[in-house]
């Protein structure tokens, strides 16, 4: 008999066919297996710290070498190729100037520049004064120019000598470069490098105290330049040519610091002239700094840069890239 409920509804038990239920414990994501040892928050932030300063030591260890010899490794890349070399900053009183005779003996337009020229005696003109009174003038005339010249050298020597003090107390660090006989050397692998540094052959930066010890130790490893030691100066009249929406303030800025650097250690003068302060490239690299720094500086630099010629500009810097890729002596 069925049991009915007060209102009527018809309850029956429905009897279901039994089931073993099996159980399987689930571990939970944030639970560490149970095989593996569990670490406490102190023991996991000393293992972290541990790491990190070991990852930090051995990073630090790849430019340990030039940082205690001052060195580093550059590399430049040219319209002829990339290639690696070293450059030094030292006081300009401890570095000897890179021999620049033999270089500038093959170019016949310095050779032509060096050429003395004699006076002609021909054209020498002889002044005969026959009044005595006025010959009297123009002896005493003569005698205050002299007077004022001597007054105006010695004014001169001495500003000389205070220009000359104050250059020897700030004593100004000049770039060196891995140069021979005004030729910088750059080597297309980091084992032609090196295999040079440990040859013995004769260059400019063998007068650096340190050079031996580098020799020694130094491993095509170590050839890594850091990325502002890395010059593409090949890139730098295309980006020109490019207009001013497409200049590249970095590229543009480190191609002018390389170029200066270079000029410098190489003695090449008409380079230097160029990029001189108040030079139309001179002007160009000042306002592209302008834009970089931002603000109303940075507006102010690229309204300068609208009065700046793309094509003046492009042609300056395709002399100055020419003028360093012909003192370029390549090594394999």
């Amino acid at each position: 008999m069925c049991a009915e409920s007060p209102d009527g509804t018809d309850y029956r038990r429905v009897s279901s066919p039994k089931h073993t239920e099996v159980s399987v414990a689930r571990q939970s994501p944030q639970r560490p297996d149970a095989d593996e040892p569990q670490l406490d928050e102190a023991t996991a932030a000393t293992e972290s710290e541990e790491a990190g300063d070991t990852a930090a030591s051995s990073g630090e260890a790849d430019r340990s070498l030039w940082e205690e010899l001052r060195i580093d490794p550059v590399e430049i890349a040219l319209p002829a190729g990339s290639g690696f070399t070293l450059r030094a900053y030292r006081p300009a009183r401890e570095l000897t100037p890179t021999d620049v005779a033999e270089r500038d003996a093959d170019d016949p337009f310095l050779a032509r520049g060096r050429e003395v020229v004699e006076d002609d005696d021909d054209d020498d003109e002889t002044v005969v004064i026959l009044d005595e009174e006025l010959a009297e003038e123009f002896a005493e005339a003569d005698e205050e120019e002299k007077q004022s010249a001597r007054k105006g050298d010695k004014a001169e020597a001495d500003a000389e000598d205070e220009s000359e003090d104050e250059d020897a107390a700030a004593d100004e660090e000049v770039p060196l470069f891995l140069s021979h006989r005004g030729r910088l050397l750059l080597f297309k692998t980091p084992e032609s490098l090196v295999s040079f540094i440990r040859s013995g052959a004769p260059h400019d930066m063998s007068q650096l105290d340190g050079w031996n010890e580098l020799s020694e130790r130094v491993e095509p490893a170590d050839i890594a330049p850091l990325d502002e030691d890395t010059y593409e100066l090949d890139l730098v009249v295309e980006n020109l040519r490019g207009g001013h929406d497409t200049w590249d303030p970095t590229l543009l800025i480190e191609a002018g610091e390389a170029a200066r650097d270079l000029a410098y250690a190489l003695r090449l003068p008409a380079v230097l002239d160029m990029l001189s302060a108040g030079s139309s490239l001179d002007d160009l690299d000042e306002a592209l700094r302008a834009t970089v720094g931002g603000g109303i500086g940075g507006f102010m630099g690229r309204r300068r840069l609208k009065k700046i010629g793309a094509q003046t500009a492009s042609l300056g810097w395709r002399t100055i890239v020419g003028k360093i890729s012909a003192v370029v002596d390549w090594r394999d």
